[in-house]
């Protein structure tokens, strides 16, 4: 399970620290995808076959199913950690999330999510101000919170 949020900054050639934390659950190669919100992805790799043979029973005659398909996983790869603990994040997953120095590495259950640090921000304040209305719509899935 990954929680707590981190602050690094990411290099002039892409490369970012990913926390002990993280990279005990997620291991020495993982995949990192576009996210939602505008953020990236970072799944282990039994996260990610499981996640990949979920999307795979998604009908591919719906044109949304593909669309998403094609978002989620054109834009994946794998990442391997080197040995100061860092990934290099391709440019085009860096100009999707807005990544160019401060990030906010977030854990989120079963993955992780890199932001960029300004965008973080403006997220979490107005999902926090929000909260107890989500709160209330997702009574119904019984989370016993």
């Amino acid at each position: 399970m990954f929680i707590g949020e981190y602050q690094h900054t990411i290099d002039a050639k892409g490369r970012l620290f990913i926390p002990a934390k993280f990279r005990e659950g997620l291991g020495d190669k993982f995949i990192l995808t576009k996210g939602l919100d505008g953020c990236l992805f970072v799944y282990p790799p039994k996260d990610w076959t499981a996640l990949e043979q979920k999307m795979r029973s998604l009908p591919f005659t719906r044109a949304d199913a593909r669309a998403f398909m094609r978002f989620f996983f054109s834009g994946a790869t794998e990442c391997e950690v080197d040995r100061q603990g860092r990934i290099l994040i391709p440019s085009n997953l860096r100009e999707y999330a807005g990544l160019e120095k401060e990030t906010m590495i977030i854990g989120v259950s079963s993955r992780v999510e890199i932001w960029a640090r300004q965008r973080w921000e403006e997220y979490s304040m107005t999902a926090s101000a929000s909260a107890d209305e989500i709160a209330e719509k997702i009574v119904d899935f019984d989370l016993g919170i």
